[in-house]
């Protein structure tokens, strides 16, 4: 597997599009032999931009139900300058143990490492793996793999802080074509899977482009995404 993640860090760098980024945490998914791999950050701007493996289903209910406010990864990493084990975070609380409790029923795995990374003007960033071994085995797993997490980690920032800096990729201020396919087939009242259908790509890809214009929109949530969008004229059914 060594010279298989060695490609794939050379691989990372020649990622050129949202869709490109999503199908590389996939790739690296099955690489590790994890249930999932995450990335997610906030820009110097605040916006926001996730790419990963977890179901759609999962995402829209972490948004509606706000669970930024009380996720212990999210609180537990933001005070931490390297890489945490979630076994070691703060579950205690009433809250938390029902977000946990919920996170297993929509396919989130119970054992997760996350990375956090920092970078100029405020950007912050978290990369996760994600697994449903037993804790025996995952800390194996870690101690095998922890120095390459690190390293994915600043290399998938290392290409979304590339992305930012350049004003005709995904990260502008407009929704890119891909992302106005995507939420015009939404408004249309197609399914995930039709609308992905459609375009040809993976549900997990239309997820980034889904994500990636409700953040542009300033939107709650999807259905709140489709209004604005529709209320703005960004795309027209």
């Amino acid at each position: 597997m060594a010279t298989e993640l060695e490609n794939f860090l050379e691989s990372i760098q020649d990622v050129g599009s949202f869709e490109e980024f999503q199908s590389a945490t996939e790739t690296l998914r099955d690489l590790l032999g994890v249930k999932h791999v995450v990335y997610h950050w906030v820009n110097s701007v605040g916006e926001r931009f996730g790419a990963g493996t977890y179901s759609s289903d999962w995402v829209d209910r972490y948004l509606e139900r706000d669970y930024l406010r009380l996720d212990p990864v999210l609180f537990g990493c933001f005070q931490r300058f390297t890489p945490v084990n979630w076994k070691r975070l703060d579950w205690s609380s009433k809250a938390a143990r029902a977000f946990f409790r919920d996170a297993l029923d929509f396919g989130v795995g119970s054992q997760g490492f996350t990375v956090p990374v920092r970078g100029p003007n405020g950007q912050f960033a978290l990369f996760t793996v994600n697994s449903d071994t037993d804790d025996e085995d995952w800390e194996r797993f870690i101690d095998r793999n922890e120095r390459t997490l690190v390293i994915l980690a600043h290399e998938f920032n290392k290409k979304a802080l590339a992305f930012e800096k350049h004003d005709d990729t995904a990260l502008t201020a407009t929704l890119s074509p891909r992302e106005v396919t995507a939420m015009t087939h939404l408004a249309k009242g197609l399914s995930r899977a039709q609308a992905a259908s459609e375009m040809g790509i993976s549900e997990h890809t239309l997820r980034v482009y889904i994500e990636a214009a409700r953040h542009k929109l300033g939107a709650m949530n999807t259905t709140h995404a489709v209004a604005r969008a529709l209320s703005s004229g960004v795309i027209i059914v």
